[in-house]
């Protein structure tokens, strides 16, 4: 094992005095060349760094609505029900109402745009995490 590390230490050492006696132009040219990809990985980190704050902030908004919509249908639930109780004789036990129905939509709607941005979110960080683990390597 040792002599297969010395081995590796060797080929190493090789490849140092070959970018030592590359001409100099060629090491600033790799040395431009890695710059810019760092940069544009920069760049492409910030960007994505925006993005994800603007999705985590969309998503607690979202939450928001969807918590007062909750609370709504719960209300609107109470009256109808309610409405019921001093409609006994009706035959109907439930009676939906335009207005509840254009809740409980809205509700459905919100749920999937919460579940769509959370798997966003979730896409954009693994993203990140790739993108750091790059730049490290880099």
């Amino acid at each position: 094992e040792v002599q297969k590390l010395n081995q590796q230490l060797e080929e190493k050492n090789g490849e140092i005095q070959q970018m030592i006696n590359q001409p100099p132009y060629e090491k600033e040219r790799e040395i431009l060349r890695l710059q810019k990809t760092l940069a544009e990985r920069e760049k492409a980190q910030a960007t994505s760094d925006v993005l994800c704050r603007s999705l985590t902030d969309e998503t607690h908004q979202l939450q928001r609505k969807l918590a007062s919509t909750a609370e709504m249908c719960q209300h609107l639930a109470k009256c109808l029900e309610e409405k019921q109780r001093k409609e006994k004789g009706n035959s109907d036990d439930q009676i939906p109402t335009e207005r509840s129905n254009q809740v409980f939509l809205q509700l459905l709607c919100l749920l999937d745009n919460e579940t769509s941005l959370q798997t966003l979110i979730c896409n954009l960080q693994e993203e990140n995490r790739m993108l750091k683990q790059k730049v490290a390597h880099v």
